[in-house]
């Protein structure tokens, strides 16, 4: 009988991936093997609270109970059909997402950045086929610091130039304005407008609140002018901020949702388009879809993320929690954290720059037992799963504390 095979380290994995894998990513050196609610294991045991849960993939935690489950009994009957037949969970997911977000219609997909290009493609089918913009004139204003996606169209609307430089000629259409100015939104919205596609919180650039006000603001001024006030959700919804959605604490509603990430619990990628019927009503068979959208496993999963939401279970922790979060930041500022901004279980937590990059930061927090990921220059972003405890959050926080002093 031959010997099992030898498990690597994760010195020996990290150095493996080198020569294979395109260096498109710079991954904190920890290899990880397992994980359960909010803790994950790496290739040697040692254990770590997830404080990033996956950019907000994992707001239920690793391997939530309800959600392996309806994978596993999917799994056993049917996993993929294509669109071009119907399949026995579609219909369900839809129902449930429609009276979760307060919308008419779904257009299921698969990863934020499909959501994010479909709901631009369906805003400029709209703009031509109900507000009447000649045919390829249609654009779009966007926010600067904006991070919708890795696409080419969607780099070419960004103002990060790691993200935009070498990947050109861009797509045409796009305005963009700064974030949070609602001024600079009238003066770039004409009679050629199709949509204003926004982050209600920008999660890449540091989780950047707007001023109160400002979500309204952009509901009116887009129903004045005849524009689609779309809003992508992918990091910011589905419980993160203590409501269901980030609009929500303004209480508007926008007419096109973009979700994504922890809409598929961390288990098979799951977007969508959700929007009024006047809005997705303009695509016809043909001319848009997607092999995997909408496929029964998917379907059978994000229906169960939507049950875990309909308890408000987890809206409440990310508001109760929240507080915990703010409070303990709050604590830090002046040594160590120059500032913070935080909503929910979402935090973007700047930091003494003499003490340390993000990066380094992230390091030293590794090495404590914690998983956090920075963002530009020294700022971390903190988005633990909505599952962790009061005691997880405040020890996370005094290592937060620890290695500020370091």
């Amino acid at each position: 009988m031959s010997a099992p095979a030898r498990v690597r380290t994760s010195a020996e994995l990290i150095g493996a991936e080198e020569p294979v894998l395109a260096h498109n990513y710079h991954p904190l050196p920890v290899v990880v093997a397992r994980a359960e609610g909010a803790w994950v294991e790496d290739v040697e045991g040692r254990r770590y609270l997830d404080m990033l849960a996956g950019y907000s993939a994992l707001n239920f935690g690793h391997r939530h109970p309800a959600l392996i489950e309806a994978a596993h009994r999917q799994l056993d009957r049917l996993t993929l059909t294509s669109r071009a037949f119907h399949n026995d969970q579609l219909a369900e997911f839809a129902e449930r997402l429609t009276a979760l977000t307060g919308l008419d219609m779904v257009l299921p997909m698969n990863t934020g950045a499909e959501a994010v290009e479909s709901g631009i493609k369906v805003a400029r089918k709209w703009a031509y086929d109900v507000k009447g913009v000649p045919a390829d004139r249609a654009t779009i204003v966007v926010a600067a610091d904006n991070f919708h996606g890795r696409t080419t169209t969607i780099v070419g609307f960004s103002t990060d130039e790691t993200a935009r430089t070498g990947f050109g000629p861009f797509a045409p259409g796009f305005r963009i304005v700064p974030y949070n100015d609602l001024a600079a939104i009238e003066a770039a919205v004409d009679e050629t407008t199709a949509a204003v596609l926004i982050e209600p919180i920008q999660g890449e650039a540091g989780v950047l609140i707007p001023d109160d006000g400002y979500l309204a603001g952009v509901r009116e001024l887009t129903r004045r002018t005849n524009t689609l006030f779309v809003a992508d959700e992918i990091q910011s919804g589905l419980g993160r901020t203590g409501r269901t959605l980030a609009v929500q604490h303004e209480d508007v509603m926008p007419d096109v949702l973009l979700l994504g990430k922890a809409l598929g619990g961390g288990i098979v990628p799951v977007s969508a388009v959700v929007a009024t019927r006047e809005v997705l009503g303009v695509l016809h068979p043909g001319e848009h879809g997607s092999t995997f959208g909408g496929n029964p496993l998917a379907a059978a999963v994000g229906t169960a993320v939507i049950g875990l939401l309909e308890t408000g279970e987890f809206q409440r922790r990310a508001a109760e929690l929240g507080e915990v979060l703010s409070a303990g930041l709050s604590a830090l500022v002046g040594r160590g954290v120059v500032g913070f901004r935080s909503r929910g279980l979402w935090a973007g937590v700047d930091v003494d720059p003499a003490i340390g990059t993000g990066r380094e930061i992230s390091e030293r927090l590794m090495r404590e037992g914690f998983l956090v990921k920075d963002t530009h220059g020294s700022t971390i972003r903190l988005a633990p799963p909505l599952t962790v405890t009061r005691e997880e959050l405040e020890s996370a926080l005094s290592a937060l504390e620890k290695v500020l002093a370091q």
